[in-house]
């Protein structure tokens, strides 16, 4: 036993027809589940409240692109060395991109890529609000709007940031485990 923690541990072994038919719809689409949804599943309030988010941030309407917004998930995971999410989004990357060298830099050292320069300000911005967010200074915020980003843009960088160093707290917390999937996707 490795410790980690599943749905059933948190008293789940029966799950709500909303989640079951959500989880049939991962299968569908994806030819998975996730163990993040899985994870969340003892609590069908806890689930939508993450994928309602998750959703929000990552799919929903922005001036940020999938990629981005990816590459953004990745880089904080780095930071924060978090192997779910370093595995899955890493696999995102590689897939939106069509480059499966770059979702390796992302995971290892985004400094490394040929990235535009706006996608380096949204990257270091990303860095700075993770590793050290009380010194978030409006020069950090002028040099966005310099790379090309509105306010709104900004907004959603650091949404988007604090949510995966938020999901890789909660998944360093309970040992999540990425999908085996997720190592062969997009290589």
């Amino acid at each position: 036993m490795t410790g980690k923690i599943t749905a059933l541990d948190l008293g789940n072994a029966d799950l709500s027809e909303a989640t079951k038919a959500y989880f049939a719809k991962c299968e569908e689409k994806l030819g998975l589940v996730p163990n993040v949804l899985q994870a969340y599943a003892f609590d069908d309030r806890k689930l939508r409240a993450f994928t309602d988010m998750y959703n929000d941030l990552m799919l929903g309407e922005s001036g940020l692109s999938k990629l981005e917004r990816e590459m953004i998930a990745v880089v904080v995971s780095s930071i924060n060395h978090c192997y779910y999410c370093l595995t899955a989004h890493g696999a995102a990357v590689r897939q939106l991109s069509g480059e499966p060298a770059l979702g390796e830099m992302m995971v290892m050292n985004f400094r490394a890529a040929d990235l535009s320069p706006r996608q380096t300000a949204m990257l270091e911005f990303a860095v700075k609000l993770t590793e050290d967010p009380a010194k978030i200074v409006e020069a950090d915020r002028a040099a966005l709007r310099h790379a090309g980003f509105s306010d709104r843009d900004i907004w959603d960088i650091a949404s988007t940031a604090s949510f995966f160093n938020m999901s890789n707290r909660v998944a360093a917390a309970i040992d999540m485990r990425p999908n085996d999937e997720y190592h062969a996707m997009a290589r």
